[in-house]
């Protein structure tokens, strides 16, 4: 599983929380924010630092499908969205909802299989 979902939805997602959902550094998470502008808008708070919205969160799970998963340029992947802008491209969440799907269906299958050891 390339990223793990949250289950809970939050109104903003600091930096951190981003890279550790997508499984990738701070540094590239803040790089893919300054990259795409027009996608990534994230909020400062009196400190400072970026808070993401969950629009943000969902744009960066398609920049990360478009570039680590389908080998795209940063370029590519830019002109990638702006075609899409209407969101007709729904790969990213579907790709995301079967991955859940698969994990939760793994779980029941390996608590299956300690059941039937214990008998």
């Amino acid at each position: 599983m390339p990223y793990r979902e949250k289950s809970i939805e939050k109104l903003y997602y600091t930096i951190g929380e981003i890279s550790e959902i997508l499984g990738e550094s701070t540094s590239l998470v803040r790089f893919w924010a300054q990259k795409f502008p027009d996608f990534i808008k994230p909020a400062r708070n009196k400190k400072g630092n970026r808070l993401f919205t969950a629009q943000d969160l969902a744009n960066f799970k398609i920049i990360y499908h478009l570039v680590k998963e389908c080998g795209m340029t940063l370029d590519g992947a830019d002109r990638r969205m702006h075609d899409n802008i209407g969101g007709e491209d729904k790969r990213v969440e579907v790709i995301s909802k079967l991955q859940n799907i698969k994990a939760k269906l793994l779980q029941i299958s390996q608590e299956l299989a300690q059941k039937q050891q214990t008998i």
